[in-house]
């Protein structure tokens, strides 16, 4: 793995390994209230990327820039989210709502560009994102996913758009799958007929066996 140059190597704390967990999948899906229950049983520190400040300026990011320019602010927020990460892991567990799968697969359905291509464009700044223990990929049903929809408090563009684009939930399922064949830490979760504590209680057993 390229190493990067010493002005531009991540922040390495001295501490105890804890888990970092991060949750993926599309919006409505359930990433948000899982991870708050998560971060509360594990007593862990909770973040979303992109994190502050970034979170505040992407709807005029999208709006406004191209996107080259859109993806480098992107990467701009995972970098500063794998900054804050390292922070927090060197205190406790750390649960992630979105990381780099999301800016890959996302990016790419907007744009309408293989994930291939803009994984090879992030591919120089991978020294630099701290490493998942385990990334949690939650899927359900079309049917399913449009009913927790209409009943999500925090509607954003990107969420309408995602049903109302042609061909954008199809696609951005389709680039989770890729992003997800490629990602060493990746375990499918299945969350149709399951409630959020169901899921917590599963993905505890599952970070349990595997750190044993």
């Amino acid at each position: 793995m390229t190493t990067l140059p010493p002005p531009y190597q991540p922040y390495y704390y001295e501490s105890d390994p804890n888990p970092v967990v991060v949750l993926e999948g599309v919006s409505g899906i359930g990433k948000s209230t899982l991870a708050e229950i998560l971060a509360t049983r594990l007593s862990a520190t909770s973040l979303h990327t992109l994190p502050d400040p970034h979170t505040g300026w992407s709807s005029t990011i999208n709006r406004k820039l191209r996107p080259l320019p859109q993806l480098g602010f992107y990467l701009s927020g995972l970098l500063h989210a794998s900054d804050r990460i390292r922070e927090a892991q060197a205190h406790g567990p750390v649960v992630a709502d979105r990381y780099m799968s999301s800016v890959i697969a996302c990016h790419a359905a907007v744009h309408r560009v293989p994930v291939e291509v803009v994984d090879a464009l992030l591919k120089p700044f991978q020294p630099y994102v701290a490493p998942p223990t385990r990334t949690y990929y939650l899927r359900c049903s079309e049917e399913a996913l449009r009913t927790r929809m209409t009943t999500k408090s925090d509607v954003k563009s990107d969420d309408t758009d995602l049903l109302n684009v042609p061909d954008r939930l199809p696609r951005l399922l389709d680039n989770f799958v890729r992003v997800a064949e490629d990602d060493d830490t990746a375990v499918w979760l299945d969350t149709d007929d399951k409630t959020p504590q169901e899921l917590a209680d599963w993905v505890l057993t599952d970070l349990e066996h595997a750190r044993a």
